[in-house]
């Protein structure tokens, strides 16, 4: 009996003790579950998933480069950061940041307990404080959480940089701290801190710069060269070098020749160069790809842009337009473009970006407004006379030629819903008959009028739109004017249009952009024009081309105005110019070209407001003009056009434009071109007719005139318009032009 009793007690007690341990058991579960309950619902609900470390980290900038690769300028929304694969940043500069960071990051998991230790041991004992966090945790802590300082944020800290490590080997997690921590104001990782403190691309820093940029992460403020004490900065980095040099990293004369290095850092920690440009091709990137891509999609932008030239233009640009602010010039642009390919090597929108905005003795109030961020390039002006090349180009289509007369004298043409156009040539001179070839060289402008009247204005303009003028509007917009100016074009539009002269007819738009590459090295776009033949659309005839380009080279041609040394003539070379200066004086233009070369300048001022002192094109834009022209053609061949088959070279006579060798009678000729059909036509008459003459000089008497008189059978050519013009009167020299 007692030993059953003993039995049944002991089954009870087991079956107590069994329940006891299923109740603790259960009561552990419990607790776990509701402490891990409390750890999601306080640190895991909203913790940010490690993979975003190599996906995305906010915005990356956009970096653009001229043809050599040299950086022009960074752009970014809210912070300056791009992407370097490990590879290509320098062995130093990772031992560096490990040395001072975290020198057993390859020995270690997320977190080093030895570290840890360290650090707290120095504060408890040392007073001195020390970081313990790894290089893990701390790019955890910047690429993932906020910077506050808090024990829950500390555990989150930890549990990502476990999940991290479990993700991604040490080298990736290394490469993604040099491109992701902050190195100072809006420079995150490496590539934007180097090209932000010394103005150099990460691959290209020495040691001891190098050892300045792993100093940063820690306290950029502190040890910042550019805060109220750079000497902390400094003497981080000898304490980087030395750490160096105990791990083994570097020798003993690497750390002593750093430490002898001078540190020199750029005042600017996002300089622009060529900034008319930067901005030109800004624009056109946000158009194509949208503004948020381009602040923070990470592109790499190659532009076609020179920046050896682009210096060289800019300081002609701004010394020459001081040496002519006398006659109220204030402001001056350029462009050099390659018209075989449309790029574009040299963009100066103005005399200078960062300029005050007021020239000297202006003030506020006045008309002599600088705003050096307008971009004069492509800004719309009145191209003046530079535009009369188009017309006369039409002219030549329509059978015209390079002999054809005109009859230089006063007339008015009908100005529909206006009085009568009256023009007037800048020398205020009347040149009797004028060939095409002296008309466009010389630049009058009454037989500039009277092409356009031959040609019919809906033709220029068709024309002129189809050489690459974006700007002009209907035909009833203008009047007899257009061809002397009227209309308002850019400068990039002109430079395409004198570059269809250059490429003997084809068209070629402007290209700034060779190449743009994505955050990820994929290739959105790359520009390679073929090296011949000459591409693009066809919009001219080579014979057309040949001919205006041979009159605008002709130094002879132009010599009655310009004189035989003119800035228009680049001694040596075969270049093609023309001028243009508005009536009102308020622009002033000189292009030019080869068929390598387009070089456009205009000077004025912004806001539009007279100048003085220039006459007829040559005083303010051909110096500058004539510089650059003569700077990129230094070394090179004379390049002349090759005569097309169709055109041929005959003697004209000088009056009528008439072969000489078929003329009636012995004329005065020179040496002309002609397109081949186009010589027999007939554009004008000569005849016989009673003109009154004055008895003395035997020149043609003044309508209204009658003393001193006589009436005289005389030699009379009667152009086209009907226009008469006597040529066997006296003719002692160019008559006047009648004040107005």
């Amino acid at each position: 009996m007692v030993k059953k009793y003993s039995k049944i007690v002991k089954k009870a007690r087991k079956f107590s003790k069994t329940r006891r341990t299923l109740f603790i058991f259960i009561c552990i579960i419990g607790i776990f579950l509701v402490i891990f309950g409390l750890l999601y619902l306080f640190l895991l609900k909203n913790l940010p998933s490690p993979t975003r470390l190599s996906t995305t980290t906010g915005s990356y900038s956009t970096q653009i480069y001229d043809r050599n690769k040299i950086l022009l300028y960074t752009i970014y929304s809210d912070r300056n950061q791009s992407f370097t694969p490990l590879s290509k940043i320098p062995k130093t500069l990772q031992y560096a940041t490990i040395a001072v960071e975290d020198k057993d990051f390859y020995r270690h998991g997320a977190v080093d307990i030895r570290g840890i230790a360290r650090a707290a041991y120095s504060i408890a004992l040392h007073k001195q404080l020390q970081g313990g966090s790894t290089l893990t945790q701390q790019l955890v802590k910047t690429s993932l959480l906020t910077p506050e300082r808090t024990f829950t944020r500390k555990i989150k800290e930890v549990i990502l940089a476990f999940a991290t490590e479990a993700l991604f080997p040490k080298d990736k997690i290394l490469e993604m701290y040099l491109n992701q921590v902050p190195y100072g104001g809006t420079s995150y990782g490496v590539e934007a801190a180097s090209l932000g403190y010394f103005g150099k691309q990460v691959k290209d820093i020495s040691l001891a710069q190098q050892a300045f940029l792993a100093g940063l992460p820690e306290a950029p403020s502190t040890f910042s060269p550019l805060g109220s004490h750079p000497e902390l900065g400094k003497k981080r980095q000898e304490e980087i070098l030395q750490k160096m040099y105990e791990q083994k990293y570097i020798s003993l004369k690497q750390r002593d020749d750093a430490l002898s290095e001078t540190l020199r850092f750029q005042k600017i920690s996002n300089p622009i160069k060529a900034p008319h440009f930067v901005f030109y091709v800004k624009d056109l990137l946000s158009k194509k790809y949208s503004q948020e891509t381009v602040e923070r999609g990470g592109l790499k932008v190659y532009t076609t842009l020179d920046m050896n030239l682009q210096n060289f233009a800019q300081d002609t640009v701004a010394k020459e337009v001081e040496n002519v602010k006398s006659l109220n010039v204030g402001n001056g642009a350029a462009l050099v473009t390659n018209p075989a390919t449309g790029e574009i090597l040299a963009m100066v929108g103005g005399r200078g970006y960062f300029n005050d905005p007021l020239p000297e003795g202006c003030t506020v109030g006045e008309n002599c407004v600088f705003e050096p961020s307008v971009n004069l390039a492509i800004s719309t002006r009145q191209p003046g006379s530079s535009i009369k090349p188009i017309n006369y180009a039409v002219g030549l289509t329509k059978g015209y030629t390079a002999a054809t007369p005109f009859i230089d004298a006063p007339i008015c043409f009908p100005n529909p819903g206006q009085k009568p156009f009256c023009p007037q040539n800048y020398d205020r001179r009347f040149h009797g008959v004028v060939s095409m070839r002296q008309a466009l060289g010389n630049s009058f402008n009454i037989p500039a009028v009277e092409m356009q009247k031959l040609n019919g204005l809906a033709d220029v303009i068709d024309t002129a739109t189809k050489m690459g003028l974006t700007t002009l509007e209907d035909p009833s917009h203008y009047g007899p004017a257009f061809t002397l100016g009227g209309p308002v074009v850019t400068m990039v539009d002109m430079t395409t249009a004198f570059g269809v002269f250059a490429n003997q007819g084809y068209r070629i738009d402007p290209h700034p952009i060779l190449k743009v590459v994505d955050r990820d090295g994929k290739t959105l776009e790359e520009y390679n024009p073929p090296k011949s033949p000459i591409f693009g659309k066809k919009v001219l005839s080579s014979d057309v081309t040949f001919i205006i380009s041979d009159i605008l080279a002709d130094n002879n041609a132009r010599i009655q105005e310009f004189g035989p040394n003119s800035e228009l003539k680049v001694e040596g070379k075969h270049v093609s110019v023309k001028t243009g200066t508005t009536n009102d004086f308020r622009d002033n233009w000189t292009i030019g070209y080869t068929p390598s070369y387009v070089v456009a300048v205009w000077v004025g001022n912004n806001d539009n407001t007279s100048m003085s002192g220039i006459a007829s094109g040559i005083t303010g834009a051909a110096p500058i003009w004539n510089i650059i022209m003569s700077h990129v053609l230094e070394h090179k061949k004379p390049e002349i056009p090759q005569k097309p088959a169709n055109v041929f070279a005959k003697y004209a006579c000088n009056n009528t434009g008439q072969i000489a060798s078929v003329s009636a009678t012995p004329c005065s000729s020179r040496f002309e071109y002609f397109i081949r059909g186009t010589e027999n036509k007939k554009t004008y008459t000569v005849t016989k007719e009673k003109v009154f003459v004055d008895k003395t000089t035997n020149e043609q008497a003044p309508a209204g005139k009658t003393e001193n008189v006589e009436e005289k059978e005389q030699d009379v050519v009667i152009d086209i318009l009907g226009n008469k013009y006597c040529l066997s009167c006296a003719h002692p020299g160019p008559t006047p032009t009648p004040k107005p």
